[in-house]
């Protein structure tokens, strides 16, 4: 059975820093990414990394997040810097499709909640 644990979530204020951290288990994907849900939102892809370390990155994060792999530790990270409001989200992990890098496994963590606000 795959499994997702994320963490690293919390408050921080505009401007501020985070670094995200999950780990898998049970199955290992060639591609990876994190999707966020802000409340009343749909799931989007926020970042993706391939196994060769291509990355892939939502318009709204470029420049400011950077996702990077541990494929022996099967964990992915995601730095997330000058943080805004709208970043404001749960964040999750999942396998991810390396052509459309939609979420392959129906099987969702619990997610880490990130809230920027001052």
């Amino acid at each position: 059975q795959v499994q997702f644990v994320e963490s690293g979530g919390g408050l921080v204020q505009p401007g501020g820093s985070l670094r995200l951290s999950c780990a898998a288990s049970g199955h290992i994907f060639s591609a990876m990414a994190w999707y966020r849900q802000a409340p009343g939102k749909q799931r989007d892809l926020v970042a993706g990394i391939l196994a060769g370390g291509l990355t892939n990155y939502a318009d709204s994060v470029k420049g400011r997040f950077t996702i990077s792999r541990d494929s022996a530790k099967n964990t992915v990270y995601l730095q997330m810097n000058s943080l805004k409001p709208e970043d404001t989200a749960v964040y999750y992990c999942n396998g991810a499709n390396s052509v459309n890098w939609a979420s392959l496994s129906d099987w969702w963590g619990q997610g880490t909640q990130v809230t920027v606000s001052s």
